[in-house]
């Protein structure tokens, strides 16, 4: 039971820990690192899945673990600085949204155990030495692991838009493995005789004057690549391309969701969800290096409707019928 003293203390501190917390011995809980290169509003929905995931495995923050949550707000040059102070603080494990956030971390730490999701090429950034049998202090979930997703992306918007000879690639180059997104999409490219414009953005504020750009340069299309920069910012993102009549491509359902056209990529929610199992097989005294590399599994097909009669385009119904979700 709780002494007066002790409940006023807690009251005057501004935390009052539930009572369950009381089983658990001060310090005693592991300390888990969340790092990312986006923004605390752009990470919720990736974190709540994550913290929903470790729930169902037995895991309760501030009761049975103690999250510490670290943001660069799309400025990667942070990384390494809030990568360190996690180890200043000596969780048990880091999680590393991204890749930015992940080659943090390994520059940070070779011991404290890293569980990567959402990170593009983990073999080509040096992350891992392999995939079935990463070694080191790192393993997790993958966020792409072949460069066809760029081609199935531009292939469908050809099929939206077949007289598609221009399209503009909307990508952010302080993110290292961007260059892979844009290496394979103009392999594509090439393939389905298009041309592709390069968009390079390092900072939100640069939205819309890339967007104004590719209109002016008869761009007739626009993908834009999986980062949290686009992520954080995505209602804008939408907003912009919708002003400017640019029938886009992104790379998950949020954006859809928020009025983009079509979305195409593997699930965030599923990868976030899956480092959680990786969190809870490191804390029973699993190794990182012995846990194999997994690759998306599940990737979402999301067509807005609306926004194809907005922009006066009919989805073919090839398309359609391949779509998961069809937002009328």
């Amino acid at each position: 039971m709780i002494s007066r003293r002790a409940f006023l203390q807690a009251v005057a501190g501004g935390v009052l820990t539930p009572l369950a917390a009381e089983a658990q011995p001060a310090g005693k809980a592991p300390r888990i690192g969340l790092l990312t290169g986006g923004s605390e509003a752009g990470s919720r929905t990736r974190f709540e899945v994550f913290r929903k995931g470790l729930r169902e495995l037995g895991y309760v923050d501030r009761q049975t673990i103690a999250l510490e949550y670290r943001y660069a707000n799309d400025n990667y040059e942070r990384l390494p600085v809030l990568a360190a102070e996690l180890v200043r603080l000596d969780v048990s494990v880091i999680v590393a949204n991204g890749t930015p956030a992940s080659l943090a971390a390994k520059q940070a730490t070779s011991t404290i155990p890293v569980v990567m999701f959402e990170t593009a090429d983990p073999v080509g950034s040096n992350l891992v030495s392999n995939l079935a049998r990463p070694g080191g202090n790192i393993t997790g979930v993958a966020q792409l692991v072949g460069a066809d997703l760029f081609g199935k992306q531009l292939e469908m918007l050809k099929e939206i838009v077949p007289k598609l000879s221009r399209v503009g690639l909307l990508f952010n180059p302080a993110n290292p493995v961007q260059r892979t997104a844009l290496s394979s999409t103009q392999v594509a490219a090439q393939v389905l005789g298009v041309t592709v414009q390069p968009l390079s953005v390092r900072d939100p504020s640069e939205f819309e004057r890339q967007v104004a750009t590719a209109t002016r340069d008869g761009v007739g299309a626009l993908i834009v690549t999986r980062d949290n920069i686009f992520v954080g910012h995505l209602g804008r993102l939408v907003d912009l391309t919708a002003q400017h009549r640019l029938p886009t491509m992104y790379g998950s359902r949020p954006f859809a969701n928020a009025g983009g056209l079509i979305a195409y990529g593997p699930d965030p929610a599923d990868m976030a969800r899956r480092a959680a199992v990786y969190v809870d097989k490191i804390l029973k005294g699993a190794k990182p290096g012995d846990l194999p590399v997994e690759q998306p599994t599940k990737f979402e097909l999301v067509i807005n409707l609306k926004t194809a009669k907005a922009l006066g385009l009919t989805i073919p119904p090839s398309l359609l019928q391949r779509a998961d979700q069809v937002i009328e």
